[in-house]
């Protein structure tokens, strides 16, 4: 009984953790595996009921913490499973037009990773519009020279820390940016893509550092970027899609903010998890590869990829864009205290990579500081 009340009071602990508002690694780590914690603690929920041993007032306290821990956890998983409703509209058969339809590959290749012929092949069968790929360097670039005869519009990045990126496009790209908005070590795609409908789409590339011992001591860096680029899009009447490894999963409180606070839809609410981290590790994987989109996208096709090599999954979407779409798709409803927290999360970021001479856009620190 006493290793059932240890890893119960485990879960309890973990969970009750994750509530406490701190940037540091070694608390927003318990944000991450709420799909493990909850499995190990129904288990362990059921062997306190069952287990024949006297009901003491500790294993009744333990009982009705578990009870409230797992309560907690399911409200922040279940939506993201078909018991949820859809937040994103399915386009049906009839509504079908490629035209106003784009399709994305995103893929974080792990830079070491050299079986290049993996995400060559996936590319090749499913022939996404767009391929956004994190964590390529020049190697990476080189061997995917052999895509580019499809891909005329190209955004390389090549970098030798992680933070490379490269966007492929069939489609035209116009306003091209790439930007290291609160380090000059993490750069960020920002352009438009034009469907074959003629209708522009802006565009937001991002991959933050992760809050970790290895990478990042807290996730104040990672979390002011996101909403910095959520900030602008809110007050654009445009269709938009962010898009990358954000390092975070979707259902944060750093995610969920950015989401009231942007206006953009996340398609696997209602649906499924879409788990693309860690793909050597079945029992230890969450959701760290995002597509959000604005209110005028519907989903036509959303599956994870097939190992590639790296410890990520690719994910592949397919959006189309519709008035339609824009009228019956309602965004998350925006508080004062979100336009506060996320101005309060802004500024730290800001402060933080000042004090670390990271900053390399004046203009944005320039913008949340008036």
């Amino acid at each position: 009984m006493i290793w059932i009340e240890i890893i119960s009071g485990i879960v309890i602990w973990l969970s009750f953790w994750s509530l406490i508002p701190k940037d540091q690694w070694w608390f927003r780590g318990a944000d991450f595996p709420r799909l493990q914690i909850l499995s190990v603690g129904f288990i362990s929920l059921i062997c306190i009921i069952f287990w024949p041993a006297q009901w003491d007032w500790i294993r009744q306290s333990i009982l009705l913490l578990l009870i409230a821990a797992l309560v907690y956890q399911l409200k922040m998983v279940l939506p993201y499973t078909f018991l949820w409703k859809k937040q994103v509209k399915q386009v049906r058969n009839e509504q079908l037009d490629k035209s106003r339809q784009i399709s994305i590959l995103v893929s974080n290749v792990l830079t070491p990773n050299n079986e290049y012929h993996r995400l060559i092949a996936q590319i090749q069968k499913l022939q996404p519009d767009l391929v956004l790929t994190l964590e390529t360097d020049q190697t990476w670039q080189n061997e995917l020279s052999v895509i580019e005869a499809d891909y005329p519009y190209r955004v390389p990045v090549p970098l030798d820390n992680l933070y490379g990126m490269h966007l492929y496009s069939r489609l035209k790209l116009k306003d091209t940016e790439v930007k290291f908005i609160l380090s000059d070590e993490i750069p960020s795609i920002h352009t438009t893509v034009i469907l074959r409908s003629g209708q522009p789409v802006n565009l937001y590339c991002l991959h933050p550092k992760p809050p970790s011992p290895t990478e990042a001591k807290d996730s104040t860096l990672r979390d002011a970027e996101l909403l910095i680029v959520g900030d602008q899009i809110k007050d654009l009447d445009e269709s938009c899609i962010v898009m990358g490894d954000l390092n975070d999963v979707a259902w944060s409180r750093t995610t969920r903010l950015f989401q009231r606070i942007s206006g953009l839809l996340d398609p696997r609410v209602g649906r499924k998890f879409v788990n693309t981290f860690h793909a050597k590790y079945p029992l230890l994987r969450w959701s760290l590869d995002h597509i959000f989109h604005s209110t005028d996208f519907a989903l036509v096709e959303m599956h994870r990829v097939v190992d590639i090599g790296s410890d990520h999954f690719p994910v592949y979407v397919v959006l189309q864009t519709g008035r339609v779409f824009e009228q019956i798709q309602q965004e998350l409803e925006e508080t004062v205290s979100d336009g506060e927290e996320a101005k309060q999360a802004i500024e730290e970021g800001i402060e933080k990579a000042e004090k670390e001479e990271k900053i390399v856009t004046d203009e944005i620190a320039q913008d949340y500081k008036n």
